[in-house]
């Protein structure tokens, strides 16, 4: 299976400069945990996510009126739509992310996450590998050292 097999087509994006608030309010309307925050021309330039909003903005002690782009994560790394989703997978396990954007042509395609990959493969290979990946990327590495893991 590849990328476009299990990826969501409709993407939230916003502009680097909109409010942080703002973006928080498109979050909870559209139900989604991230924006992509895009350059004029629509290139992805970064990603913040509802965990950047609630540490780096609420828990930092930042006015939500300043830029989304100021606590988002870059540079923005991408899977192609033709990729394999095992290969999605070990890519989004190597930068530590639970999403990855999709672009097709340098353009903004779509975007899979490792549950979607999980949850939308019949493979029980690949989704006991992606349960390992998850559980790793989410714990802190002493987590596994101290427990022999």
């Amino acid at each position: 299976m590849v990328i476009s097999d299990v990826m969501t087509r409709t993407v939230v994006t916003a502009a680097p400069h909109t409010p942080v608030r703002e973006v928080a309010e498109i979050m909870r309307e559209r139900n989604v945990g991230a924006v992509i925050l895009c350059a004029p021309d629509g290139a992805p330039v970064s990603f913040i996510t509802d965990r950047d909003v609630a540490v780096s903005v609420v828990a930092g002690g930042c006015d939500a009126a300043g830029a989304a782009g100021d606590h988002a994560s870059s540079p923005v790394v991408t899977g192609d739509p033709a990729m394999d989703l095992r290969e999605a997978a070990t890519l989004m396990a190597r930068f530590g992310i639970r999403r990855l954007p999709v672009l097709e042509d340098g353009r903004l395609a779509g975007i899979v996450t490792l549950d979607d990959i999980a949850v939308r493969t019949a493979d029980p290979e690949l989704q006991s590998s992606l349960t390992a990946t998850i559980t790793r990327s989410a714990l802190p590495e002493f987590y596994f050292h101290q427990r022999g893991g």
